[in-house]
């Protein structure tokens, strides 16, 4: 099962209690250890978390600078709870365009980490779904130019294996936090047939119980994947 998480709402749970947005996204990093550890709890296999899309870098640049903080602070303090609870951490996105130091935080946690065999924590950092694919499509195009790939064998496979998420399988739910109810440019590929939950609760609020009804909202459906309802292939 993999669980996928548009972590909205950190900037309106500050503004409601008179506090800097900073202030609300330090709130939710404490919230991520809680959903990390039940995601392990529940036998969750994959999680991935939009931590920070490409177009945040449009954000004031005091917010930003606290932003590309936060994944040296959360991961320099999680690492040994998410070693006892044997999780490989990995990363989504141009990478290569973060700031050294949270690069080289980065570096670490996917090191640390590389022979965990538990839960895959993807976090997605400076990632776009559009921009995924047109790197995926680049890769692809240079292939072809190179003479190693015929235009007429490109299929869904090609560019599936070309993503960020290669060898990673498609979300099977994906929850939003904080009452919007779009993408916001979050695995535009891979969520084709992936169920949906939309909550109003702002992510810092989002805890474990929230959880479960998302989860169990989930295993309520019934995924069709196109069929009619009912069939069983």
């Amino acid at each position: 099962q993999h669980v996928a998480i548009i972590m909205d709402g950190n900037g309106r749970w500050a503004n409601n209690r008179g506090l800097p947005r900073t202030r609300g996204h330090q709130k939710g990093m404490e919230r991520l250890r809680q959903v990390v550890a039940a995601s392990c709890k529940y036998g969750i296999k994959t999680l991935t978390l939009y931590a920070f899309s490409t177009e945040n870098w449009q954000r004031p640049r005091e917010e930003v600078d606290f932003l590309m903080a936060l994944p040296q602070v959360y991961l320099e303090r999680e690492l040994p709870e998410l070693q006892r609870n044997n999780v490989r951490v990995c990363f989504l996105g141009r990478t290569g365009d973060l700031p050294p130091g949270t690069r080289r935080a980065l570096e670490v946690a996917l090191r640390e980490t590389a022979v965990n065999s538990g839960l895959i924590l993807n976090i997605a950092i400076n990632y776009g779904g559009r921009a995924e694919i047109l790197d995926a499509v680049r890769k692809i195009a240079m292939q072809v130019q190179e003479g190693g790939l015929d235009p007429a064998g490109i299929t869904e496979d090609t560019v599936t294996s070309h993503l960020y998420t290669a060898g990673i399988s498609d979300p099977d739910l994906l929850i939003r936090t904080g009452g919007e109810a779009r993408l916001s440019n979050f695995l535009l590929w891979q969520v084709a047939y992936t169920e949906l939950w939309f909550t109003p609760v702002l992510w810092p609020d989002f805890d474990e119980e929230e959880y479960k009804k998302a989860l169990a909202a989930f295993q309520a459906r019934e995924r069709r994947y196109g069929r009619i309802p009912g069939e069983n292939g």
